[in-house]
């Protein structure tokens, strides 16, 4: 049994598919982006941070801590705070290739191991007719860069490269080896 320093669903359900046996316990850290900060230090650091919070309270168990940055022109686009926000972030995706960085961070045994996954997105031209109907979903208000790969905004997106589990929060490939690496295996691992 693993801590999962996260509210996210996405991460959750991401989880249950590989059959790690986990519960939930949301960090509460200050997200922001420090000034000069490259999105790679970025992620890495908030991973660390969620991580670390919750493990303060629970030193003796291993703690998963995950942040995922859109990049565009070494600009990270976060959670849309506004309609209007939005509604411009995902024009400013359309018609373009961007960047999505996952780190994830496992507290264990008085250690941090860390990996970052990297994947590209590409998406179509998106009408603004289309923007405010996607917007009205309610999905995109709490996605970094305003879009789910794994919703409605699936319709808009014509290239991946890497991971999609990445580009939803959480990259298995790499959670599992770090999971591995610390001894916690899926319930299906023979």
């Amino acid at each position: 049994m693993i801590i999962l320093a996260s509210k996210s669903p996405r991460r959750a359900e991401l989880l249950k598919q590989v059959c790690v046996r986990f519960r939930t316990e949301p960090a509460e850290i200050d997200e922001g982006v420090l000034s000069g900060e490259a999105a790679p230090d970025y992620v890495r650091r908030i991973a660390i941070a969620k991580a670390r919070a919750v493990q303060r309270a629970f030193s003796d168990q291993v703690v998963l801590g995950a942040d995922t940055a859109v990049v565009l022109d070494r600009s990270i686009l976060g959670k849309p705070r506004s309609r209007a926000e939005g509604i411009r972030m995902l024009g400013t995706l359309a018609g373009r290739m961007h960047e999505v960085l996952t780190g994830v961070a496992v507290l264990a045994h008085d250690r941090c191991h860390y990996r970052l996954s990297r994947s590209r997105v590409g998406l179509r031209s998106i009408s603004a007719r289309e923007m405010a109907a996607y917007w009205a979903t309610g999905e995109p208000c709490d996605k970094a860069g305003g879009y789910a790969v794994q919703g409605f905004a699936a319709l808009f997106i014509e290239h991946i490269e890497g991971s999609y589990s990445g580009i939803m929060g959480l990259p298995l490939f790499e959670t599992m080896q770090l999971l591995n690496a610390v001894g916690v295996r899926s319930d299906w691992d023979v």
